[in-house]
């Protein structure tokens, strides 16, 4: 019998307060492995108004100016109207940052030297955590098409902003895309959803058919809509007040966005302003990078891969895979490939990936995942292994 269903995802530009937050937190993580890759970082951040106050636990050999990235982060962004409450100059900046935990530093480093870490491949994980990784067969990114849309989205909208000069554009926005599935595949949008912040003089008939033309017309491919297609464009009516002066922020509140947007499952942590001794973020890395893997051999169009670990151990407790009936081998002897291909301790994971960089703050906003523009940033996005998993599983 066939089945339909309409499935939505969001995504959310730069401006949002909880990005904000997002990328100030990884551009302090940034400036930490610039000056010394072995930085422990747990940097939060939260915002709201003209406040930013940093919360934390940091233990680094780097010199940090707390307050001048916090500034220059938030004029990058584009917050730079004098009017604002959140405006560089106007910022009162709180910094609440300690040294990382002995104990869990124990737990990580075991009795090795800290400098020696690197060479250590029994580094234990971070803490304990089950993180997923996700692909499908919907778009070229081997992404679900609601998330992948609702980031193009939010992407246009920056370069409009940014790029192009849109007047009375501002930094705040959010998109959602909602998708008409039938027999699991995407046929026709639904509905979409764009909000932006804009200045006071603009009228809601030109947002409208700005918006229409210049960010929902280029982002979504033309076969996806149809003369149902319904557009709410600012559906308030008003969104002159964004950002932290109208709403709080917080790091790590968006970690379905930067995700799979609900359509695979998610473990709980987040990614922003975590060093990659954090599995939260990089098994999270290296689950997409197996799950993306092994759609791409064509072992299955559609898998979801976990992992699970515990604090101060290396091995993974645990590694699981679904292909929703869509593989071509069991799923167990998927599990049994992954072990073969792929390395899956803290250490390695970290060296596989390069993930003692500084390229975080790159990577804050429009998705960890489906990036197939620059795999020299979203090393996890290669799909180097295909061959590797089509011999353990012996469709070669």
């Amino acid at each position: 019998m066939s089945k339909s269903y309409v499935f939505a995802s969001e995504s959310v530009t730069e401006g949002h307060p909880d990005k904000v937050c997002d990328t100030i937190s990884d551009t302090v993580l940034d400036h930490c492995l610039q000056q010394d890759k072995f930085s422990r970082v747990a940097c939060e951040t939260l915002v709201k108004e003209n406040l930013v106050v940093l919360a934390g636990e940091i233990t680094t050999k780097a010199n940090l100016d707390y307050i001048k990235i916090v500034k220059d982060t938030v004029r990058q962004i584009g917050y730079n109207d004098p009017k604002s409450l959140f405006y560089p100059e106007k910022l009162h900046i709180v910094c609440a940052i300690s040294k990382q935990s002995s104990d869990i530093a124990l737990g990580v480093d075991g009795q090795k030297e800290r400098h020696n870490i690197g060479k250590n491949l029994d580094q234990g994980a971070g803490d304990q955590g089950l993180m997923f990784g996700f692909a499908c067969t919907e778009t070229p990114e081997l992404m679900p098409a609601p998330i992948t849309f609702a980031h193009r989205l939010s992407r246009r909208l920056t370069e409009l902003r940014k790029k192009e000069g849109c007047p009375w554009l501002r930094p705040d926005g959010k998109t959602q895309v909602s998708l008409y599935y039938e027999d699991n595949k995407p046929l026709r949008v639904e509905a979409i959803v764009v909000s932006t912040q804009h200045t006071e003089e603009v009228s809601n008939k030109e947002i409208e058919e700005i918006i229409k033309k210049e960010v929902i017309q280029k982002a979504i491919p033309e076969e996806f809509l149809h003369k149902k297609t319904v557009f709410y464009i600012n559906p308030t009516g008003r969104f002159v007040a964004g950002g932290p002066d109208a709403d709080s922020g917080v790091t790590g509140r968006k970690i379905i966005v930067d995700t799979y947007g609900g359509m695979g499952r998610h473990g709980g942590g987040a990614f922003s302003g975590k060093d990659p001794s954090k599995v939260d973020r990089s098994a999270a890395y290296m689950a997409r990078y197996i799950a993306k893997n092994i759609v791409a051999a064509k072992i299955a169009t559609k898998v979801e891969v976990q992992i699970a670990y515990a604090i101060g151990k290396a091995d993974p407790v645990s590694v699981a895979v679904d292909t929703f009936e869509t593989g071509l081998v069991e799923d167990k002897k998927i599990e049994r490939a992954i072990r073969e291909v792929f390395r899956l301790k803290p250490a390695e994971i970290i060296e596989e990936l390069n993930l003692l960089r500084p390229i975080y703050s790159k990577i804050t906003n429009y998705g960890h995942f489906g990036r197939n523009d620059q795999f020299d940033i979203f090393s996890w996005e290669k799909t180097d292994k295909v061959n590797d998993l089509l011999t353990a599983v012996g469709l070669v």
